[in-house]
């Protein structure tokens, strides 16, 4: 099971984010990054339905080939079983394609770390990415080097893919400058640091679809039913896990696996919430505002 207990961030107020009405991000694009199958499933895929229906496009990029997590013995088999997991995430999530990089799994801190960032600029800036999700870069207590290294990939990238020198091969291709302006980092282990808290109640069943279809890895998948299988060859059943195997994997999500997100949703009123430290758009610096107030015209 998780257990994550994320602390508020000290000295920061803990925003609220609630369910918008209408569709008020219509035409801006947010990536969410993750190494793994089970990241964006865990961390955010409340969030992540709630931005979609809110209108925003949205791009799932995958870094590892996840060879190392899965319950067959072929690596092969393995490979595949989680990349087709991933592309129903995201037809059950609603992102619009997949980018797989394809790193080896567990092995992301020796690979090339210019390479991987210089991949990502190129991709935020095809996409005209102006959100994204992933790891905190700076979330302590990570044991996983393919967690650490793809967060900081991402936020070198993320701020290089608005600057007008690097990379100059892919503007003669067509593309052009494009800096990422707002950052969900998702909380990931123990006692990491919150500063917003989403409202994921409305979209809750999309991320119980979504944990669902991880079979291959993760805290849920097929627990539920392996579970149940378990119980009767004890003679024992739990009744919320009668029912279609399906059935009783979901159940075992909404039982166990989304209890961390109903202990953080209510300790603000929220039937469930996923947490994050939150980066918006930078502020208007002192000479933007000094200059919209006393500028006249010529």
């Amino acid at each position: 099971m998780i257990e994550i207990h994320p602390r508020p961030a000290a000295g920061e107020e803990v925003v609220v984010e609630r369910a918008a009405p209408g569709r008020p991000h219509q035409g801006k694009v947010f990536a969410a990054i993750q190494p793994h199958a089970d990241d964006i499933p865990i961390y955010c895929g409340g969030t992540v339905a709630k931005l979609i229906e809110e209108g925003y496009t949205g791009y799932l990029i995958q870094t590892t080939n996840d060879e190392n997590c899965g319950p067959t013995p072929s690596v092969g088999e393995t490979i595949l079983s989680n990349e087709r997991e991933v592309a129903a995430l995201a037809e059950v999530l609603g992102f619009a394609r997949v980018f797989n990089l394809g790193y080896r799994n567990h092995r992301m801190d020796g690979d090339s770390a210019l390479e991987l960032r210089c991949r990502l600029i190129f991709l935020f800036r095809l996409l005209k990415v102006d959100t994204i999700l992933t790891f905190n870069p700076w979330g302590h207590w990570e044991e996983n080097p393919d967690h650490w290294v793809t967060a900081m990939a991402v936020e070198a990238a993320r701020w290089m893919s608005g600057m007008d020198k690097d990379y100059p091969e892919q503007f003669a291709a067509g593309l052009a400058p494009h800096a990422v302006t707002e950052r969900y980092y998702w909380v990931a282990r123990r006692g990491q640091p919150y500063n917003r808290v989403v409202d994921v109640g409305p979209t809750i069943e999309k991320k119980v679809a979504g944990l669902s279809v991880n079979k291959s890895q993760g805290p849920a998948g097929s627990t539920g039913s392996r579970l149940k299988r378990a119980l009767a060859a004890r003679g024992l059943r739990l009744p919320e896990l009668d029912g279609d195997d399906e059935t009783a994997d979901r159940q075992y999500i909404r039982r166990f696996v989304l209890r961390p997100d109903r202990e953080v949703g209510a300790q603000y009123g929220l039937e469930y919430a996923e947490p994050f430290y939150y980066f918006g758009p930078d502020e208007t610096s002192e000479v933007d505002e000094y200059v919209r107030r006393h500028a006249v015209r010529l």
